[in-house]
C-alpha cells in the first residue's frame, strides 16, 4: 500500500512537471502578446499549484471518514454555488459561457467544487442505503434526482463536458455499489434522448458533431481547430520539432495552454512524448485503482473509485478530442493543462485518494464488492481484480 500511494504521488508530480513546463512553452508569446508578460499564465498556475498542494496537505492531515458526516452540507454548499454563478453579479461570462466566478484577479469556477462535493455525497448514500438500493423509490431514486438537479445547473452555464463527466461516473459507481442492472439500463435509455435533444437544440454543439465527422468541410470554422490539433500533432513526428519550438502555438491552436496542451505536446516532443504521458495516466489509474481494491470500508471505496473515474475520464476525452477519437468537449487534461480550479481541487483529489488508502484498510486486503447481479451470482471485471462470489441470504 505505502509504495502504491508513493508510486501515485510520484506520477502525479511528474504530470504536473509535464504541465509547467508545456504551459510556459504554449503560452509565453500568447501571454506576451495580450499581457506584456511572457510568465503570465505560469506565474497564475504555479500559484494555484501552491493553493492546490496546501489544500491536499490540509485532505491528509485528518481521516476521510469525518468527510462524511459533512457529505450534504458540502452538496448543498456547491448546488448554491452553480446557482449563483448564473445570477450573481461576480459570475463571469467567458465565450458565452456563465461558469467561474471573478474576484480581482483571482477565478474560481464551482462546478470542480461541485464534483468533490457530489461524489462524497453520493458515496455516503450509497454506503448507508446498501441493502435498499434494490428498491428503486427509496435507495435508487435519490441519487438519481440529486444528479439531475446538478447536470441541469451545469448545463445552464453551458458545460456539457462536465455534465457527461458527472453522468458517466455516476453510472459507474451507481453499478460498482450493486444497484439492479435494469435500472442502470432504464437510466441509460432515458438519457440517450435527452443527450441528442441537447444537441439538435444547440447549433453549435451540432456544428461540433459535424466538425468531428468531416473538419475539412468548414476549415475555417468549426473544423478549425481540430485541423490545426492535427497539423500539431502531425508535424511532431516521432520526436518532435523541440521543446519552445512549437509553430501552432503562433496564435494558429486555439486553447492550446489548456484544452488542446496534448497537441503542444505531440508536436514539441512528438510521439514519444505523447506516449510518455498517456504511460503516466495508466500509471495513475493504476496505483489508484491498485489501492482502492484493498480498502475495506464501503464509503472510502467507492469515493476513492469515483475520484480515480473522474481525472481518468477527463483524461481519456481530453487525449480523444486532441486526437480527433471523438467531438470537441472543453474538459483539461488533469494536472497538465493550464487551470485554477480544476487543478485545485484535482490535488484535493489525490490527498483524498491518498487519504483513503492509508487509513481505509483495515485487515483483509480483498476488495470484495458485488456489482452485477446475473440470478444469486454476482461477478466482477478481472480488469479491477475483483473477486467473484455468490451472494449468500
Amino acid at each position: 500500500m505505502r509504495a502504491e500511494r508513493t508510486g501515485l504521488f510520484v506520477v502525479t508530480c511528474a504530470l504536473i512537471s509535464i504541465g509547467i513546463i508545456m504551459i510556459y512553452s504554449a503560452s509565453a508569446i500568447y501571454a506576451y502578446e495580450r499581457y506584456q508578460d511572457s510568465f503570465y499564465f505560469l506565474k497564475r498556475h504555479l500559484m494555484y499549484l501552491g493553493v492546490g498542494f496546501l489544500a491536499m496537505m490540509a485532505t491528509l492531515a485528518f481521516p476521510y471518514r469525518k468527510i462524511r458526516y459533512f457529505a450534504k452540507p458540502f452538496l448543498l454548499t456547491s448546488i448554491v454555488l452553480l446557482l449563483l454563478v448564473l445570477i450573481s453579479p461576480l459570475g463571469k461570462e467567458s465565450g458565452g459561457a456563465s461558469r467561474w466566478f471573478r474576484v480581482g484577479p483571482f477565478s474560481f469556477q464551482p462546478s470542480e467544487a461541485a464534483k468533490i462535493a457530489f461524489f462524497i455525497y453520493l458515496a455516503d448514500i450509497l454506503s448507508r442505503k446498501k441493502n435498499d438500493l434494490d428498491d428503486f423509490i427509496h435507495g435508487f431514486l435519490p441519487p438519481l434526482l440529486v444528479l439531475g438537479v446538478i447536470i441541469l445547473l451545469i448545463l445552464l452555464q453551458p458545460d456539457l463536458g462536465t455534465a457527461l463527466t458527472f453522468a458517466v461516473v455516476t453510472l459507474l459507481m451507481l453499478f460498482l455499489a450493486g444497484v439492479r442492472l435494469r435500472y442502470l439500463l432504464m437510466t441509460l435509455a432515458s438519457f440517450l434522448p435527452a443527450f441528442l435533444f441537447l444537441i439538435l437544440t444547440k447549433p453549435y454543439r451540432l456544428r461540433r458533431i459535424i466538425a468531428f465527422l468531416d473538419p475539412w468541410q468548414d476549415p475555417q470554422g468549426s473544423g478549425f481547430q481540430i485541423i490545426q490539433s492535427f497539423l500539431a500533432l502531425g508535424s511532431g513526428g516521432l520526436s518532435g520539432v523541440g521543446l519552445g519550438q512549437s509553430k501552432q502555438k503562433l496564435f494558429y491552436l486555439p486553447a492550446c495552454h489548456t484544452d488542446f496542451i496534448f497537441s503542444i505536446i505531440g508536436e514539441e516532443l512528438g510521439l514519444w512524448g505523447t506516449l510518455a504521458v498517456l504511460f503516466l495516466f495508466v500509471l495513475f489509474s493504476w496505483y489508484a485503482f491498485q489501492m482502492l481494491r484493498r480498502v475495506q470500508d464501503r464509503f472510502g471505496r467507492l469515493l476513492g473509485f469515483g475520484i480515480a473515474s473522474v481525472m481518468t475520464f477527463e483524461a481519456l476525452v481530453n487525449i480523444g478530442v486532441t486526437c480527433g477519437a471523438i467531438p470537441t468537449k472543453g474538459l483539461p487534461l488533469p494536472f497538465v493543462s493550464y487551470g485554477g480550479s480544476a487543478l485545485v481541487f484535482n490535488l484535493v483529489g489525490v490527498g483524498l485518494l491518498l487519504n483513503i488508502s492509508r487509513y481505509g484498510m483495515e485487515s483483509s486486503s480483498v476488495f470484495s464488492s458485488n456489482i452485477l447481479e446475473a440470478g444469486e451470482n454476482y461477478f466482477v471485471p478481472k480488469s479491477l481484480r475483483f473477486q467473484i462470489w455468490r451472494k449468500k441470504g
